[in-house]
């Protein structure tokens, strides 16, 4: 199935100069997100995954879908201030500021095997972060899947030491 025509492109937002591209189109049609749920955990079936970690809050949608087509457990990285239990944090800059990354402490067993989700990589920033913050409690990255990556903007020189699948660049 071609994803990228799911994918809408809104100029000037959030800001001007930004080309947005829009994932609620494919979440809209049931055919187009299941297909792009299968299609990233196809790659990493056969890993051995333990764990699917996402960033709040679009990487949720697909992180959790993920996690559910592969039969692992889900694992939220949340912003600042959202966890109720002991947890681990990391600030990092990104396209628009500043940002605090948090995960409980306990959510993944040490050595785990966990796949990083998110939709969209632009500069990286964030799932560098988000990498980080796993490594912090022990997990190891097996992958990170992105439904899409803005090529412009190189964020996978942030991220370059780990395995890296994209279904759509712009």
């Amino acid at each position: 199935m071609n994803l990228e025509k799911h994918i809408r492109s809104i100029p000037d937002w959030p800001k001007k100069g930004i080309l947005f591209r829009d994932i609620t189109p494919l979440l809209a049609d049931k055919e187009a997100f299941a297909a792009a749920i299968k299609t990233i955990a196809n790659r990493y079936k056969d890993k051995k995954i333990a764990y699917v970690a996402a960033v709040d809050a679009r990487g949720f949608i697909f992180g959790a879908a993920i996690a559910a087509e592969l039969n692992v457990a889900f694992v939220p990285i949340r912003k600042k201030d959202k966890l109720p239990c002991k947890k681990e944090s990391v600030t990092y800059d990104f396209e628009y500021g500043q940002n605090t990354l948090e995960v409980h402490t306990d959510a993944i067993k040490k050595g785990s095997k966990v796949l990083m989700v998110d939709d969209l990589l632009a500069t990286g920033g964030t799932m560098a972060a988000a990498c980080r913050l796993i490594e912090k409690i022990g997990g190891k990255i097996e992958g990170i899947a992105f439904l899409i990556e803005l090529k412009d903007l190189n964020g996978r020189k942030k991220i370059e030491n780990y395995n890296i699948s994209v279904e759509i660049d712009f």
